[in-house]
């Protein structure tokens, strides 16, 4: 993409914080993979986790890991306190990220993008599975398994928008 077709870092964090609602540790494994990426370059690039080897393989297992726990039945529903403040959270890590993207990071007002994007999408994403899963009788884990490719696809392409 050319400079003068960028996306503004507010909405990349904004849009990195809607994906973190869904699969939560998601955008953060895709910036660890495209660690060196020159389609996404920014300041996070330098930063000390996603410099290090061990750092990204982390929040690499921890997108795969949350990808496969997603369709167990324990698991909690990401709409209770703690997975909200989570997805938050991970969406305030994304949204700082994408601050650094552009010529002047707004870091502050990055996180709250984020952070707001992901609380939006941890409750639009849930109330359009159940959604769909009522309406259509298709299995929750497929409908499950295409949210996983929304934000994963999602993810790569905000993050390689810079």
């Amino acid at each position: 993409m050319s400079k003068t077709s960028s996306v503004p870092p507010l909405l990349r964090a904004a849009l990195l914080g809607v994906l973190s609602g869904s699969r939560s540790a998601t955008p953060l494994a895709v910036l660890a993979l495209n660690h060196d990426a020159q389609e996404a370059r920014g300041r996070w690039q330098r930063w000390r986790l996603f410099r290090s080897p061990i750092g990204r393989g982390a929040l690499v297992a921890a997108g795969v890991g949350e990808l496969v726990g997603d369709k167990l039945p324990a698991t909690p529903s990401r709409v209770g306190a703690g997975p909200l403040f989570g997805r938050a959270v991970s969406g305030a890590v994304a949204g700082i990220a994408m601050a650094g993207t552009g010529r002047r990071g707004t870091p502050v007002q990055a996180a709250l993008a984020g952070a707001v994007g992901a609380l939006v999408g941890s409750w639009l994403f849930y109330r359009a599975r159940k959604a769909v899963v009522e309406t259509t009788g298709v299995p929750d884990v497929v409908v499950a398994l295409v949210e996983d490719a929304v934000a994963v696809s999602g993810s790569v392409a905000v993050v390689r928008s810079s």
